[in-house]
């Protein structure tokens, strides 16, 4: 009888269980995300910005904007929408760092793009070793069996 180590000793209730617990809280960050907005306002409280996951959601300007050039009102503009693009990023950080934890919080991807590369290059390896561990075990069976 071939053995299985620890695998013969996992408890499958167990594991539904936390599995059936991850899928609720995924669903949770769902519906959690639907309802995040950033927000921000100029120093002067000319332009104020919502942003949304499906984008720029509400834009006031209050009448006092339309006294700037358009090159400072541009510029108002562009520096309200990205820090309430950042605003937006922050929640969802937030929450997925209560969902998944803040190690294991995806976001964290985001802020490091070379600890997602160096985990890429990591799962790379270990496939490139079990593949040839595989493939050496296939030529021995192979030659074992005269083929």
């Amino acid at each position: 009888m071939q053995e299985f180590g620890d695998f013969a000793n996992i408890d499958i209730e167990k594991l539904i269980k936390t599995a059936d617990g991850q899928f609720a809280q995924v669903e949770e960050l769902q519906k959690t995300m639907a309802t995040l907005v950033g927000r921000a306002q100029d120093e002067d409280g000319l332009v104020t910005v919502e942003f949304a996951t499906e984008g720029l959601k509400e834009l006031e300007l209050h009448p006092k904007a339309m006294r700037l050039s358009s090159g400072e009102l541009a510029e108002k503009l562009k520096e309200t929408i990205r820090e309430a693009s950042d605003d937006l990023q922050r929640q969802v950080s937030e929450s997925m760092g209560e969902v998944f934890g803040e190690e294991d919080n995806p976001m964290n991807f985001v802020k490091d793009p070379e600890a997602a590369l160096h985990q890429v290059r990591s799962a790379e390896a270990a496939y490139n070793r079990t593949f040839e561990d595989v493939m050496g075990e296939l030529d021995r069976i192979r030659r074992r069996l005269d083929l």
